[in-house]
Parts: C-alpha cells; sequence; structure tokens
C-alpha cells in the first residue's frame, strides 16, 4: 500500500509537470508520460507478482492445465498493455492509433484463445457422445 501510495503522488507531481510542458512543448510532455507510465509499471510488477504465485498454488491444487493458464495470464496482459498504450495514442492526438491498437490487440487475444476454445469444444463433444 505504501509503494501506491508513493506512485500516486509521483503522479500527480507529473501530472503537474506534464501540464506545464503540455503548454511550452508537446513532445516533452509525451515522453514525460511514457517515462512516468514506465516507472509506474515497474511499481505495478511488485503487485503481480503475489496474484501470479496465487493462480500457480491453485493451478497446482486445482490440477489444470499449466498452459491454459499461461493463455490466460497473456489475454490479462496484452489487455493492459494495450489499453495503456492507447491511451498515451490519445494524449499524443492519435486516437485512431490507439483505437486500432486496441483492435488489435482483442485479435491477438481471441487468437491466443483459440485452444481454450478447442478443449472447451472436445470436452461438449464428450459430454454428447456420451448422452
Amino acid at each position: 500500500m505504501d509503494t501506491f501510495l508513493k506512485a500516486t503522488a509521483g503522479l500527480i507531481i507529473a501530472l503537474v509537470f506534464y501540464l506545464i510542458l503540455a503548454k511550452q512543448n508537446k513532445d516533452y510532455s509525451l515522453i514525460l508520460t511514457v517515462a512516468v507510465c514506465c516507472l509506474l509499471a515497474v511499481c505495478l510488477i511488485g503487485y503481480i507478482q503475489p496474484v501470479v504465485a496465487f493462480i500457480s498454488r491453485l493451478q497446482i491444487l486445482g490440477q489444470l492445465n499449466v498452459d491454459m493458464m499461461k493463455i490466460i495470464l497473456k489475454a490479462v496482459g496484452i489487455a493492459l498493455l494495450s489499453e495503456v498504450v492507447s491511451l498515451i495514442c490519445n494524449d499524443a492526438g492519435n486516437a485512431s492509433l490507439g483505437k486500432m491498437l486496441q483492435f488489435l490487440a482483442s485479435a491477438v487475444i481471441l487468437w491466443l484463445s483459440l485452444p481454450l476454445f478447442t478443449s472447451l469444444i472436445d470436452l461438449l463433444e464428450k459430454i454428447l457422445g456420451a448422452i
């Protein structure tokens, strides 16, 4: 929680600098935005590691397929990353690139999910074949 509060305070300070820089030089304000996003991503890793450890424990206890869990984690990571980069594109004044990135991320997540859908269809075929 302490890291979150420090990151939030740093973000507010960066926002003030952003507002000052945006009036003078839009390029520097964009660089500041990207740098702050990268620093916040580093803070994010500290919070994500226990979640990944919990999911690994859950996977072992439930005897779930490791590959399926990896797909789910990758999909979540892609969705979060594309959202952040899309917001940066919007800040840079190019909302169409941000929207296209989100569209691409959705397609990649669907592509990643194909093994999940295949397993689901196989399971349905087994259940319906047993009837």
